[in-house]
């Protein structure tokens, strides 16, 4: 569905002056290349013994001891604001690299000396479609998103959650799995997703969160990857259950939810969305008004995705814009009726 590796795209000078007055950008340490100089990996496994797709890095001792105050002070930045007086009893436990995905990020475990509890975070390389896809969460979803910008550097938090995939796999099938509320929630992510054009949310891109409640559980299905965000031609890119993996929750949907329900909690997420972006609509006019300007697609990949557009909400608007931006903005006006949005 996704035919070749995408773009890395830079930050520009209006994306860096967003994110300054959004407080996104930090006096953080520039990191992430001199991460690159392990000298030795072991595949990692999980707690249960299961292989994944990271990989365990060492460093030589005089690196190590290089890198370790930068990283605790790049947690204390995230987590605190940047008071280095709160990480002293910080400990850098583990450090993995991810050779999957174009951010081929680094995952930071620290561990809080004083109660053995760790923490994690990513560094990864900067892209300004991982930055406006981040922002689009951050501004429209019903999750906040913390995220820090210096140099070439992007650090990422921790979204917890049972990974999509395996959530497929261990609890799809469980007799207790409430199976409205998961294909309604998956129903609400999917429009959420195709709404903003963020695209590949594969099983392996997503975590599902899961909340008791006093009476029965809460779902809610949170992206963890945004390099797919408003890049490709395709528009089933941008529908969740049209990927392979996602198959069996998408048959749950389909047999658990009637065509006007699907209707109903789609229509839900459209007012939701127009509300959160309603009261946000300074922040969201300014992170629109900045990715409009700029290049973060091939030509053709825009004249494919406005035609396609065209065709499903047969119209003849999307086809006149000339950058991924412009398209973003007239979708997310388009599907929520929002006259503030420019």
């Amino acid at each position: 569905m996704i035919s070749r590796r995408k773009e890395i795209y830079p930050v520009s000078g209006p994306l860096n002056h967003y994110l300054y007055h959004f407080n996104r950008q930090s006096d953080i340490p520039v990191v992430y290349d001199e991460l690159l100089s392990f000298t030795g990996s072991v595949p990692y496994e999980d707690p249960s013994g299961e292989e994944t797709l990271w990989l365990s890095v060492m460093y030589s001792p005089e690196v190590m001891e290089r890198l370790r105050p930068m990283l605790t002070q790049i947690y204390t930045a995230l987590k605190l604001g940047g008071d280095d007086a709160h990480h002293s009893h910080l400990l850098v436990d583990r450090i993995d690299f991810g050779v999957f995905g174009n951010s081929r990020p680094f995952r930071v475990c620290v561990t809080n000396q004083f109660n053995d509890n760790s923490d994690y975070y990513y560094v990864k390389r900067v892209d300004a479609s991982r930055i406006y896809g981040l922002e689009l969460e951050h501004i429209l979803s019903p999750n906040r998103i913390n995220y820090l910008v210096n140099g070439n550097t992007l650090i990422e938090e921790h979204i917890a959650g049972v990974p999509g995939d395996k959530f497929m796999r261990d609890y799809l099938s469980k007799p207790e799995l409430n199976k409205v509320r998961i294909a309604k929630e998956f129903t609400k992510f999917n429009e959420r997703c195709f709404i903003r054009l963020l695209g590949d949310m594969r099983s392996v891109n997503y975590v599902v969160d899961i909340t008791p409640d006093f009476e029965e559980v809460q779902y809610r299905v949170r992206p963890i990857d945004f390099d797919q965000q408003s890049y490709e031609g395709k528009e089933k890119v941008y529908l969740a259950y049209n990927f392979r993996s996602n198959r069996e929750v998408s048959k749950l949907g389909l047999k658990s939810l009637n065509r006007a329900t699907v209707r109903q909690y789609a229509e839900e997420e459209r007012s939701q969305m127009s509300r959160r972006a309603s009261s946000e609509h300074r922040r969201l006019s300014a992170v629109l008004s900045t990715m409009k300007r700029e290049q973060i697609a091939p030509p053709e990949n825009v004249a494919k995705l406005g035609a396609n557009l065209d065709k499903i909400h047969s119209t003849k608007d999307f086809s006149k814009c000339k950058t991924m931006g412009t398209l973003t903005a007239a979708h997310i006006r388009y599907m929520l009726d929002l006259a503030s949005v420019k």
